[in-house]
């Protein structure tokens, strides 16, 4: 095979040390590996070594977190390549360190590991913040959860009755459980909006016994709750503030039917405003694992599932896609439906993902707001086989058909 990069050097990483591999190609081919330690002073010798060999490109895997600190001090020197751990697999039963770091020097020297994407630093912060706050939002839930089954425990039926157990009434009436009140007439006082219609039965659910250590725990959760709710606050203008280059591009990406505010926001923190890194929206569905797998031999298709991983994007758009499949009048209802019928709800609510994050890909790329196809949009494409379609269906009915085209 053809060398591609004659001089370039590969970083197996760990928590606290890593081995570097310099591979030379000139007349012959010379490696030599070198242990560091992450520290920012071992580091800057490594950056040392590699420049002093004429080191042009450098290659590591993404390993956990690892690599961003030795990715901030290589950045400006070398042209670096973040590699998938398993897209680079060494051989099986000859795994170490060293054997890693050249076994990466080799590949990347042929041309033959194909770079993750790594967004520009503000997107980077950006996309910190906005996964910072989804973990967040996920703890209250659980504190959430955690309350109910408090709740039960205690044998106070209102989870069936309050929609919310943290809106209006249903923290008024933890705090007042928590400060002793056990009377269930002043709970139900607490009732606001609708629920004071179910006075009668929010007395009756509200008969229980309460103990001093389910005043403990109600207190805990909704203590710390409160604490997290706090900080996503602080992470909301965090957020604010990092996004406000790329305020355009998120209300752009808005107009995508089922794109929230956080949802948009979100989007950006994932792929970046800066669409020429993917050729084509193909590209770009491909590393958000929304198109399906390609798995074939011997002539045939083993499988067509999507691909494990983008976590975060993928689980975003698919819980976008239901929102938008609820507007009326829209592509992408008709899309889900059509596919549903045949596929089944999930592999129809993967394509509406699919079709959102085209869009998304062209709103970006081109700085234009979405155009809705339109719910018919699907019949009109082929009108011949829709009227074929048709026209089946009615013979398998037991009807003759016979079709002539409008005056």
């Amino acid at each position: 095979m053809d060398v591609v990069h004659p001089r370039c050097a590969a970083l197996d990483l760990g928590k606290d040390e890593l081995v570097g591999c310099v591979r030379i190609h000139d007349e012959t081919i010379r490696q030599e590996c070198r242990p560091f330690r992450t520290t920012v002073k071992e580091l800057l010798a490594l950056s040392d070594w590699m420049a002093s060999e004429g080191v042009t490109h450098v290659v590591m895997e993404a390993t956990g977190t690892y690599w961003k600190p030795v990715w901030h001090i290589l950045e400006e020197s070398f042209t670096l390549i973040l590699a998938n751990a398993a897209h680079v697999r060494g051989i099986p039963g000859r795994k170490s360190d060293v054997n890693d770091a050249m076994w990466l020097a080799d590949l990347l020297a042929h041309g033959l590991i194909r770079g993750s994407f790594i967004p520009p630093a503000p997107i980077q912060d950006l996309r910190d913040l906005t996964r910072t706050r989804k973990q967040l939002v996920r703890e209250i839930v659980q504190h959430t959860q955690r309350i109910q089954k408090t709740l039960d425990d205690a044998n106070l039926k209102i989870t069936g009755l309050i929609t919310d157990i943290l809106g209006v009434t249903g923290r008024a009436i933890l705090k007042a459980l928590i400060g002793g009140e056990t009377n269930p007439e002043r709970l139900a006082d607490l009732a606001r909006g609708r629920l004071k219609a179910k006075r009668s039965r929010l007395i009756e659910a509200l008969q229980g016994w309460v103990t001093p250590h389910h005043t403990m725990l109600l207190k805990l959760h909704l203590d710390l709750i409160e604490a997290i709710e706090a900080a996503v606050d602080n992470l909301d203008r965090e957020i604010g503030d990092a996004l406000a280059p790329f305020r355009n591009a998120a209300q752009k990406v808005k107009t995508v039917p089922g794109i929230s505010d956080l949802a948009a926001q979100g989007v950006i923190a994932e792929i970046g405003v800066d669409m020429s890194r993917f050729p084509t929206h193909q590209h770009l569905l491909s590393w958000a694992c929304l198109c399906p797998r390609l798995d074939q031999s011997a002539g045939k298709i083993h499988s067509t599932r999507t691909r494990k991983g983008a976590l975060w994007l993928k689980t975003l758009l698919i819980q976008c896609a239901w929102s938008a499949v609820q507007g009326k009048d829209t592509y992408l209802r008709a899309q889900f439906y059509r596919i549903r019928a045949r596929r089944g709800p999930k592999k129809a609510i993967g394509a509406v993902a699919a079709s959102m994050l085209t869009a998304i890909y062209y709103i970006l790329r081109d700085n234009v707001e979405y155009r809705d196809l339109g719910p018919n949009y699907l019949d009109t494409i082929d009108r011949s086989r829709l009227s074929r379609r048709l026209v089946r269906r009615l013979e398998n009915m037991g009807y003759h058909v016979e079709l002539s085209g409008a005056a």
